[in-house]
């Protein structure tokens, strides 16, 4: 368990590089402004693109749906509700790459159009 908190909090860490922005020119009620602002989740939107290629690929390559519901497992504890707007990239990233893993089980595929 010790180990889990340890790569929550790295991945916390690491959040704050998607956060930062150049704030040269701007005034202290603009920074101020973008401070307050919610944020998105970057691994939650990282596992809502993993999710949908899951989906479409999953059927035929399940190691997709397999990093995917990894990375969601690991990174759904670096939400936080005061800072970031919403949980829903990580559930509808989550739920896509089931729905990829049951298609490859039954034997389901997609039949894309390219």
């Amino acid at each position: 368990m010790e180990v889990f908190k340890k790569i929550v909090n790295l991945l916390n860490q690491l959040k704050q590089v998607f956060y930062s922005y150049d704030d040269e020119g701007f005034s202290t009620a603009e920074k101020e402004y973008i401070d307050r602002i919610k944020n998105a989740n970057p691994y939650g939107i990282f596992v809502l693109i993993f999710g949908g290629i899951s989906f479409a690929f999953g059927p035929q390559y399940v190691i997709f749906p397999i990093i995917t519901l990894t990375v969601a497992f690991f990174t759904i504890w670096t939400f936080d509700k005061e800072t970031e707007d919403n949980p829903w990239t990580f559930l509808l990233g989550t739920v896509l790459s089931l729905t990829g893993l049951y298609m490859h089980m039954v034997g389901a595929v997609h039949v894309l159009i390219l």
